[in-house]
């Protein structure tokens, strides 16, 4: 979205706010989540038909999941906003050589899994099942897929997820939303409304959400990868992890910009689930 419209766009929903907070509040939250992008290419669905695909349902929702079977542990890979399980691809071939047992979904609103909104939380919700489903022992995620699997783990505590990568991962909600809204130049109403909001459909404001703490009740061994000029989610929230998970890593990369793809972190990833060092010939 270009500066001048989300100013503008924000400014309609500053005046609304004085007639109907809970319709000002829905309009920012659905252009907060309402993906542009994220939808397979012809190759992508070239390579996933490569996999056993299922869906997997929550209510009267589903999300896409694709499955490589290996004899090796159970990997999930979850990817972040606008995106799709393709973005995994090089990965998951390297990840294959290694027999593991690969599974990566598609969002919702993504690829090809139902909704036409994403919220954090719900794909938190998602990952959940999957997880348990599948038994998956290793988690590897991008961005705020990052987010929502430690807000799942936090919750639901599976003793089997032994490791999490996380990859410019967001460390709180509350920051996300802060970024938001003064893109949007919402005023405090409109902030007051997005709070109500939340609050009615979880039970909770967004600064609750906050990982980086979540990390510090869990059990799990963790990775981070950050890029010290990530332009999306700033490198600073890397160090928030670090502050507070007390089984990570943290590793900075320079110049990989927040996609971080790169045979670099590819590196990093396969020493980390294999417990040995990978030699790229």
């Amino acid at each position: 979205m270009k500066l001048v419209l989300a100013k503008s766009i924000g400014f309609i929903i500053n005046l609304l706010v004085y007639v109907s907070p809970k319709r000002a509040a829905f309009l920012a939250i659905r252009l907060f989540s309402k993906p542009r992008k994220g939808k397979h290419t012809e190759e992508a669905t070239d390579f996933l038909n490569t996999a056993f695909q299922e869906e997997v349902f929550l209510k009267d929702r589903s999300i896409m999941t694709y499955r490589w079977p290996g004899k090796g542990e159970t990997i999930l890979l979850v990817h972040g906003w606008e995106s799709n399980a393709f973005r995994w691809k090089s990965l998951i071939d390297s990840l294959k050589l290694k027999n593991f047992n690969i599974v990566a979904i598609d969002a919702p609103a993504h690829g090809k899994s139902t909704d036409k909104s994403f919220h954090i939380i719900d794909y938190a919700e998602y990952i959940h099942l999957v997880s348990r489903k599948f038994k998956t022992q290793t988690i590897i995620s991008h961005s705020f897929g990052g987010l929502a699997t430690i807000c799942f783990q936090y919750k639901y505590r599976l003793p089997e997820l032994k490791k999490i990568v996380l990859l410019g991962a967001p460390s709180n909600l509350k920051d996300v939303m802060k970024r938001y809204t003064k893109l949007m130049s919402y005023n405090s109403k409109v902030i007051k409304a997005i709070n109500a909001f939340y609050l009615n459909q979880y039970g909770h404001l967004p600064e609750y959400y906050n990982a980086a703490k979540f990390t510090q009740d869990l059990n799990s061994s963790g990775l981070i990868i950050h890029d010290l000029t990530d332009p999306i989610i700033p490198y600073q929230d890397a160090l928030d992890y670090k502050r507070h998970f007390p089984n990570a890593k943290v590793i900075s990369t320079k110049n990989l910009d927040h996609s971080l793809k790169s045979r670099e972190v590819e590196e990093h990833i396969l020493e980390f689930v294999s417990n040995q060092i990978i030699v790229f010939s």
